[in-house]
């Protein structure tokens, strides 16, 4: 028997409605705060991910799906999405025709890496990127956008952690500090930790290892070497959070792993979904727009992985969805008369109804059965002495109450159904 690859999974009948409701919160909040959604390939030019996210980085040295297509062009399944949303705003100009641009997205991205809870090689990701403005209004806006995405969802065990990582100028000269400091310890760094020493000092702070966390204990933090306009802009961020009542705390040792991120950092964390707890991460990127060909253009964005979601609603059991019912199901009593029923059923679609019929000529016991299993409201009986005389028999299910029809009044029963 052929089976999905592993880290990738199929989302069954019984669990769409589930996704749909996380869609439909994700789509009714950023609708409400004027975000449109864009929708971009699945897989780009390589360059693309590289420029942006950095060679050195995990994603791009270690779990990025990538292949030499036909054509001899290099090709890689995205592994994140801003970056394809600032390419597509630069070769189509987006900026010419509006300032500043809000746009959401939810899809699929990939990435090679070890499968566990809330994390698969094919996962799917919502998120928001405002592209054109500095102003730390929007910084604070996909932290409240974010939260109240989960707070819609039930979710209650929730941490709000924000961070600056300031200008690029100021960072490169605290990169410098730290490296000193850690100097006479590299020895001691784990094996990954030496080569974010060379490649990308500040993920360091990531690290779960305990002896890289001893030695960067004591380690001097960027948040003291960031210039006035670096603080500045997060002193607004804090405000407005702390106005709109969202509960956050500050992590000076919260960065991001892509190189494009400036200024604010955040992630939103669930202590329900066991060691990957971050529902979601994002901040400010404002040289990306730049270093992809186009114009100067501030940025900032998150994305929410909506597996390590729906996982985090299921252990609080934060929402519960109605269960499915079917508004009708249509059993035939009698051979030959299932070419009536049929026509029936797609004059009740039509009109707004879901409806099923019986496929595999079972009895009217059986029938019946397959009405209870997909909690049909009514059943409509075509056959026996009823449909002898022009009637059809209309059976509402949860008190039995029955009444009879002219076996042309659709309409008639359409709103017998429906009140």
């Amino acid at each position: 028997m052929i089976k999905a690859v592993t880290g990738t999974r199929d989302i069954l009948p019984a669990e769409i409605s589930k996704w749909n409701y996380v869609q439909s919160i994700v789509t009714s909040v950023f609708s409400k705060f004027n975000y449109k959604e864009i929708r971009t390939p699945i897989f780009e030019e390589t360059s693309l991910f590289a420029r942006s996210i950095g060679e050195a980085t995990d994603i791009v040295s270690k779990e990025m799906y990538t292949f030499v297509d036909r054509s001899g062009e290099n090709i890689t399944l995205r592994p994140e999405m801003t970056a394809g949303v600032v390419r597509a705003l630069n070769e189509h100009a987006l900026d010419k025709k509006q300032s500043l641009n809000k746009l959401f997205y939810i899809g699929p991205m990939f990435r090679q890496e070890r499968p566990q809870a809330g994390r698969l090689r094919q996962f799917n990701q919502f998120g928001a990127e405002a592209i054109g403005s500095n102003d730390p209004l929007l910084d604070a806006e996909m932290i409240i956008m974010a939260f109240d995405i989960f707070q819609k969802l039930g979710l209650k065990n929730l941490s709000v952690k924000i961070n600056t990582l300031g200008v690029p100028s100021s960072r490169e000269n605290y990169k410098t500090i730290l490296r000193k400091y850690i100097q006479p310890n590299f020895d001691n760094l784990s094996p990954e930790s030496k080569k974010r020493f060379e490649t990308n000092i500040l993920r360091l702070f990531d690290s779960k290892e305990e002896s890289d966390q001893k030695i960067l204990e004591n380690a001097p933090l960027l948040v003291e070497y960031l210039d006035d306009e670096s603080l500045q802009q997060f002193e607004k961020v804090k405000q407005v959070l702390l106005g709109t009542k969202i509960p956050f705390e500050i992590d000076t040792k919260l960065v991001r792993g892509l190189d494009y991120y400036t200024h604010t950092t955040f992630e939103i964390v669930s202590g329900s979904v066991g060691s990957q707890s971050a529902l979601c991460g994002g901040g400010r990127y404002n040289g990306l727009a730049e270093e992809l060909g186009g114009n100067e253009l501030p940025g900032v964005g998150f994305a929410a992985g909506i597996e390590r979601l729906l996982l985090a609603c299921e252990n609080e059991k934060s929402f519960s969805m109605d269960e499915e019912k079917l508004d009708l199901f249509i059993v035939v009593i009698e051979k030959g008369l299932e070419n009536i029923a049929y026509q029936k059923s797609v004059s009740f679609r039509r009109m707004g109804l879901t409806v099923e019929i019986d496929y595999l000529n079972r009895s009217v016991k059986a029938q019946m059965r397959e009405a209870n299993r997909l909690n049909s409201k009514f059943v409509l009986f075509i056959g026996g002495d009823e449909y002898m005389n022009g009637e059809v028999v209309l059976k509402k299910m949860d008190n039995g109450d029955q009444k009879n029809f002219s076996i042309n009044d659709t309409e008639k029963i359409f709103f017998s159904i429906k009140d």
